[in-house]
């Protein structure tokens, strides 16, 4: 089942077009590596999924839900607000640089989207966040606040708080640049346990060796397009592009 289907997504800043008719399904359990240049389109793409931007062109269904349609004059059309908030509490998008509540505790970070949004009951929201927490190795920072935390511990809570609404699918964008090389190893490994348990995720990011060991699928992206995809072993291996040989040289 495909829990994620693009089709000819495009996405413009004035002059400058920044996606280009991309297309691509992300089946049930599967994850997605996207690797490339920066500025080749990787984070706009992701924004426009989790409707952080608008694209200008296309379509987008997530989880069978349509998100974006062309209508019956072949116009591009958003969902009803009311269907965009059910989609948008499908997928869980965790930032390069954290994004925490620098006013609230690690609890409350993670508490206050189930709570406000979710409607859950104090008690089961928090007893949920100490069992992520615990999964993250963090369940005696529940107190501390975001500045007395590393960053790969405000990585962590950030992932913690995006899995509190129990998402169906889980987005990465760049997760370990904003991190010191030591810390990083600690937020990939979170990330392979999550593949491990079957978690649906797409993952932006310039860690090539975490990308051909943990993806099933990988999306080279270049000046708005994909300019080559297929299995880890295709894209890492001998039958690669040569414009994909030469951006991995680099890594």
């Amino acid at each position: 089942m495909a829990m994620l289907e693009v089709r000819n997504i495009s996405k413009s800043f004035g002059s400058n077009k920044v996606l280009k008719d991309i297309s691509f399904n992300v089946e049930k359990g599967e994850v997605l590596a996207i690797i490339g240049p920066s500025g080749s389109g990787k984070s706009t793409l992701l924004r426009c999924i989790n409707q952080l931007e608008r694209a200008d062109g296309g379509t987008i269904k997530v989880c069978g839900l349509d998100m974006l349609v062309k209508n019956e004059r072949g116009k591009t059309v958003y969902a009803p607000p009311d269907k965009l908030r059910e989609i948008r509490l499908k997928i869980g998008l965790v930032f390069q640089n954290f994004n925490l509540f620098p006013h609230m505790n690690v609890l409350r970070n993670v508490t206050e989207a189930p709570i406000r949004v979710l409607k859950q009951k104090k008690s089961s929201a928090e007893g949920y966040a100490m069992k992520l927490l615990s999964q993250m190795g963090l369940y005696d920072k529940s107190e501390a606040y975001p500045c007395e935390l590393s960053g790969g511990q405000q990585q962590r809570v950030s992932i913690a708080r995006a899995l509190a609404l129990d998402p169906e699918m889980l987005f990465f964008d760049e997760p370990t640049s904003a991190l010191d090389p030591e810390l990083t190893g600690e937020i990939l490994k979170v990330i392979r346990k999550l593949a491990d348990d079957g978690m649906t995720m797409v993952i932006v990011t310039h860690e090539m060796a975490f990308a051909r060991d943990v993806a099933d699928h990988v999306i080279f992206m270049e000046n708005g397009v994909i300019a080559d995809e297929g299995t880890p072993e295709q894209l890492f291996g001998a039958n690669a592009s040569e414009r994909t040989k030469q951006f991995l040289q680099r890594y």
